[in-house]
């Protein structure tokens, strides 16, 4: 990590959905909590559920809606997040309202917190609420003179963005690498294991094996036991 600092850094991650601030980087933010000491936010913005029903009706999903949200502070608790902001955007259909409404939340969150780094999913993510989270986080951080975020890097989201088509024009190739450990990666996999609703068994993506595997992938790319991956979108030094 030595091309950026991230010592006594305040980090902000912003995701579409529960389990999303796990998937792609839970080693490396347990990683940077715990050595870095930065302190660091993540900001979920979708419920993450009401899709799994053809119309939205919260009524109906209240008890899984309350049960989602206690895996969120659960999955907190593994990785060592300082705090997190969770929203109620629509479940898998962050296209059906404006851009300009995700923008505002992650305006309102950066004023607040004042990050200097963002982490966000890969734009051409199959799932449309990471791509709008994306697109919102871009536009929410256009470096003007006064702007806080100095670097914005993307993740992967193990079950999406490895499933866009093969001849997607944008995909996901890291130049940025984080070697971790292996409390790191038992972080995030127990993190991943307070999601009732998300978690999955081999040979899924997201199941404890699979996502060991895909360290080990990332760490032999760059001559370490585990790794995890992401695409340096900017930084201002």
């Amino acid at each position: 990590m030595s091309s950026l600092n991230f010592k006594n850094k305040k980090i902000l991650v912003v995701v579409a959905h529960p389990d999303d601030e796990l998937l792609g980087l839970g080693a490396t933010i347990h990683k940077l909590i715990t050595e870095q000491n930065c302190n660091v936010r993540a900001v979920i913005l979708g419920e993450g559920i009401t899709s799994r029903a053809d119309a939205r009706d919260r009524e109906k999903w209240q008890q899984e809606l309350e049960t989602h949200r206690q895996n969120i502070y659960n999955a907190q608790k593994c990785i060592g997040y300082h705090s997190v902001g969770i929203y109620d955007l629509p479940d898998n259909r962050f296209d059906s309202i404006p851009l300009l409404d995700i923008v505002k939340i992650i305006e309102k969150e950066k004023t607040q917190f004042q990050p200097e780094i963002i982490f966000t999913h890969h734009g051409a993510d199959l799932n449309v609420d990471h791509q709008r989270t994306f697109e919102a986080v871009m536009t929410a951080t256009r470096p003007m003179q006064q702007e806080v975020v100095k670097t914005i890097l993307t993740f992967e989201t193990p079950s999406s963005t490895e499933w866009q088509a093969f001849n997607q024009p944008n995909p996901f190739l890291p130049n940025f690498f984080v070697s971790v450990r292996e409390q790191n990666l038992k972080a995030k996999i127990d993190g991943m294991e307070s999601y009732v609703f998300e978690k999955r068994p081999y040979p899924h993506p997201r199941s404890p094996k699979s996502l060991t595997y895909r360290a080990k992938f990332w760490g032999n790319r760059i001559g370490q036991d585990m790794a995890e991956a992401f695409m340096l979108v900017r930084t201002i030094l």
